[in-house]
């Protein structure tokens, strides 16, 4: 339970009323979480870099497993919550529910967050290590996995992750600013991602509007001329890695209609008996959707859809084609894949063949990649993964790592909460053997914050957090939106610091 009572400003030990009811103690001018007790506190004391879903479903089960357990964030932008805020869709507000329970870990009485602190920059992570008992990467994957290929730096060619991060606000990709004059677009993988891509490209601005996306892409995908987009993938129909809740959704998007080519489902007259049921619901619903007649009704909305989107099967980017004064994208050049083998394990081998898609956007969306954030952490290059064993990171006794930079960007978030349980569990178990030493005190934020403070570098709290929600869904409200998010570093600072 939390403790009652007003909050204090370290100067003058004024009362400072919010939202949140516990107690606060001072460290160095920063106003911390906790109460006056873990001032002199030897709790075992742990900090998380990085407050995506990873670093809040690790602190969930820390301070649930163990009722001594102090935990605080670490997180580079002034706001929280990493992918969920940055990474899900627009349109899929019920994925961002979450952030009802992660708002109530970081309410916590045991638990802090300073944001506006990039860790490896501001802090090392070996200064990290020499405050708090144990250290949790979770800052996930910010990299982007290059397809290899000539032209790929082409204008026109982005990354599904930058994308993605300019319609959902991401302070960095503010300026990305994608050319969307041209009619085809063609979108490289065929993950979710990919598909939440193909969907806001192709949402009636009417639905989008209704959303968190941000003002600049509403007013860019107002005026786009994108009405075809193609959604490319190296294996077959069996072998296609988005959801069927993602699939359903584009079938079922107003103002389009499918246009598969029906020689890429040669050979499947049905879902294989043995595939999974989620694998098998997805592939019966392919193939609905590619080869069997319309009812009436939906025969009428397609033919009065003036989008149109479509999988391409059996197909790997060779080369982006460039315009006549070769300065932007004009077209891709894919080759013709079969397979060898079957089901999950059927591998793509070149036949020789290719074929040329005119296009004027290329979307990469065949992965990200986590990237090193210190040289003391090791780092697998090829995995692009902190190398580890069930979250411990190897050979570094007191370090450990949670979600895609633990696994690699894999699954969905309620893959990474069972990942990040994992590594809480690991970290919990470490502390109960004796494996870590916690024994001896240690004084976490208390050190941290002087150092940040010598340096230049003021925190934002969670309390400076909810000011910059407030204001962003109040802007949203009156416009018709959830919220509308504040895009750059110095504003959400200024609002932070009203």
């Amino acid at each position: 339970m939390k403790m009652s009572g007003h909050r204090f400003l370290w100067s003058g030990l004024k009362p400072w009323t919010s939202g949140r009811s516990r107690w606060l103690r001072p460290v160095h001018g920063v106003v911390s979480g906790r109460g006056p007790a873990s001032f002199y506190s030897s709790s075992p004391k742990v900090c998380i870099v990085g407050s995506g879903p990873a670093g809040f479903y690790t602190a969930q089960h820390l301070i649930k497993a163990r009722q001594d357990i102090e935990v605080d964030f670490y997180e580079r932008l002034p706001v929280p919550f990493g992918l969920v805020r940055f990474g899900v869709a627009p349109d899929h507000p019920e994925v961002k529910n979450v952030i009802n329970t992660f708002t109530q870990t970081a309410n916590h009485s045991r638990c802090s967050f300073y944001g506006n602190v990039n860790v490896g920059k501001d802090v090392s992570v070996k200064e990290l290590q020499e405050a708090y008992h144990a250290v949790i990467l979770s800052y996930g994957a910010e990299g982007n996995r290059s397809l290899g290929v000539p032209g790929e730096d082409l204008a026109g060619v982005h990354s599904a992750k930058d994308f993605v991060g300019w319609y959902n606000g991401l302070p960095s990709l503010r300026q990305l600013s994608p050319d969307l004059s041209c009619e085809t677009a063609v979108i490289l993988g065929q993950g979710n991602v990919a598909l939440d891509v193909a969907r806001v490209l192709l949402s009636p601005v009417d639905i989008l509007k209704q959303t968190d996306i941000t003002k600049p892409a509403l007013e860019a995908l107002a005026e786009s001329h994108v009405r075809r987009v193609l959604i490319v993938g190296r294996r077959g129909p069996v072998q296609v890695a988005c959801t069927i809740k993602e699939l359903r959704e584009m079938v079922n998007l107003p103002g389009t209609r499918p246009e598969m080519v029906l020689a890429d489902f040669e050979g499947i007259t049905g879902a294989p008996k043995d595939l999974p049921r989620p694998r098998k619901r997805l592939t019966e619903l392919m193939l609905k959707t590619a080869l069997e007649t319309p009812g009436e009704k939906e025969q009428q909305r397609r033919k009065e859809a003036s989008r149109t989107w479509a999988f391409r099967f059996f197909r790997s980017p060779v080369e982006v084609l460039a315009d006549p004064q070769r300065n932007r994208t004009a077209g891709i050049r894919l080759a013709v894949n079969r397979l060898e083998g079957s089901g999950e394990m059927a591998r793509a081998v070149l036949t020789g063949e290719v074929e040329d898609v005119s296009c004027g956007l290329v979307i990469n969306s065949i992965g990200y990649k986590s990237l090193p954030i210190d040289p003391s952490v090791p780092f697998d290059s090829h995995k692009a993964i902190v190398p580890n064993t069930m979250g411990r990171v190897q050979e570094a006794t007191g370090l450990y790592c949670s979600g895609w930079l633990k696994t690699g960007p894999t699954g969905v978030i309620g893959t990474t909460m069972n990942n990040s349980f994992d590594t809480a569990r690991s970290l919990v178990e470490d502390m109960e053997s004796g494996t870590l030493d916690v024994s001896a005190a240690k004084t976490g934020s208390q050190t941290i914050s002087a150092l940040l403070a010598d340096r230049g570098v003021k925190p934002v709290t969670f309390s400076d957090w909810e000011k910059i929600n407030t204001v962003e869904v109040r802007r949203g409200e009156a416009v018709g939106k959830p919220r509308e998010k504040l895009l750059t570093v110095e504003e959400m600072l200024e609002v932070a610091r009203a």
